[in-house]
């Protein structure tokens, strides 16, 4: 009875969960114990920030790891590697230049891994350590500790209604169309979510729920990635030209663009309001990444593509994602259980730590991805559907935005 009880924990999604929550409580028990990561490697204080970074990752990880039953002799070296890659892009990501482009860590990451495994092909001694849903899972409970519901109703029950709309309008057009086009259930369900809701994190949230294929994965991710750099340019320059004020237009760009880094950025070219009133939004469509997928695990449950598995409570309890467990754990013990302030700095702590495995999951998703697959002939639906639904968002939330913040508010 004792095994089979342990043995229902030894799976990627339980172990993620639980290592993220232990990380959540060593960011609130011994926050003085948790670097970050350094700005510049000039110094020997910021090397030993590095070397602190990256023994708490391969401590939890390889802790997680263990306890599934998995060997740890390939994996230590796999992981160590990988965190030198991920590091790196940290590391670029911080220059000046690049920051005030607005392009993250997580957008370096992907390239590089995409470069190694579209080039050299994935290395045997590297593929133990490559796990992208496992590092990402942890980095998505760590995002729980940003998610302050305090904070965000108080700055505005407006994008909370902007993004309830705007996310379940825009979910089941794409879904719909993803229908039309003759997609499979599981590629519209991971596009739905990412265009809806807030990018890669929903898409690797969904994949979860449903226990998706990890390749169909890695393309949502790609093409996520891809699209949100010209949109992060051009969005802005959109919105100047047609007047918007920065109420509206930061509305907008938090509504559509699909990295939190992107959006930071194209809400600062169009100043200090639009970058305020982008973060709401994008915050609203974050809280809303629990509940979505949530729902989604039920439906999947009852009209998923195992259709002879009836759908009790245990079966919808066994595809739940238990990393939003974890998520929504966190959440609520930094929005309720300590002072806004103290809930603040320590959510800045887990930010450095969310950033590493995120950054460490996005090398693994190149590492995984291969252009071939990506574009071949069948994936042209694929493609197609993300334009459009993309297309509709940016209509659709542009309406909300000028109807909440542009006409009402106004």
């Amino acid at each position: 009875m004792k095994r089979n009880f342990w043995g229902s924990f030894r799976n990627e999604d339980w172990m993620a969960t639980i290592m993220g929550l232990l990380l959540v409580v060593a960011v609130i028990t011994v926050p003085g114990w948790i670097p970050a990561f350094p700005k510049t490697l000039s110094t020997a204080g910021s090397w030993l920030s590095v070397a602190g970074m990256f023994l708490i990752a391969a401590l939890f990880s390889a802790l997680g790891i263990k306890l599934m039953g998995d060997r740890l002799r390939g994996f230590i070296p796999s992981f160590a590697a990988i965190f030198v890659l991920s590091a790196l892009c940290q590391y670029v990501s911080m220059l000046p230049p690049i920051k005030t482009a607005g392009l993250e860590s997580v957008f370096f990451s992907v390239i590089l891994g995409l470069l190694i495994r579209n080039t050299v092909g994935l290395p045997k001694w590297l593929s133990p350590a490559v796990r992208s849903e496992y590092y990402i899972k942890i980095g998505l409970i760590l995002l729980g500790t940003s998610v302050l519901f305090g904070e965000i109703l108080k700055a505005g029950a407006l994008g909370m209604l902007q993004a309830v709309v705007v996310v379940f309008t825009v979910w089941y057009f794409t879904f719909w169309l993803a229908r039309k086009l003759k997609l499979d259930s599981e590629m519209g369900i991971m596009l739905a979510s990412a265009v809806s809701i807030c990018g890669v994190s929903a898409a690797i949230a969904t994949c979860g729920a449903i226990k998706g294929d990890s390749k169909k994965l890695s393309f949502v991710v790609s093409i996520v990635l891809v699209v949100a750099i010209p949109m992060m340019s051009l969005m802005p320059l959109l919105a100047k030209w047609m007047g918007l004020t920065p109420e509206v237009a930061g509305a907008w760009l938090g509504g559509t663009i699909d990295t939190t880094g992107a959006v930071v950025a194209a809400g600062k070219f169009l100043g200090e309001t639009a970058e305020t009133y982008s973060v709401i939004i994008k915050s609203s469509q974050n809280v809303l990444l629990g509940i979505a997928a949530f729902a989604i695990s039920i439906y999947w449950s009852l009209r998923g593509t195992n259709r002879t598995e009836r759908p009790t409570a245990k079966v919808i309890w066994d595809r739940f994602p238990k990393f939003v467990v974890g998520f929504v754990i966190a959440s609520l013990v930094f929005s309720f259980c300590m002072p806004l302030q103290e809930a603040k700095a320590l959510g800045g702590l887990a930010k450095g730590l969310r950033e590493v495995m995120f950054s460490l999951a996005f090398v693994c998703i190149g590492l995984e991805t291969d252009f071939r697959f990506i574009f071949k002939k069948e994936n042209k639906s694929n493609i197609a559907t993300f334009f459009v639904a993309q297309g509709f968002n940016i209509v659709v939330t542009l309406v909300m935005a000028y109807l909440l913040f542009g006409l009402w508010a106004g």
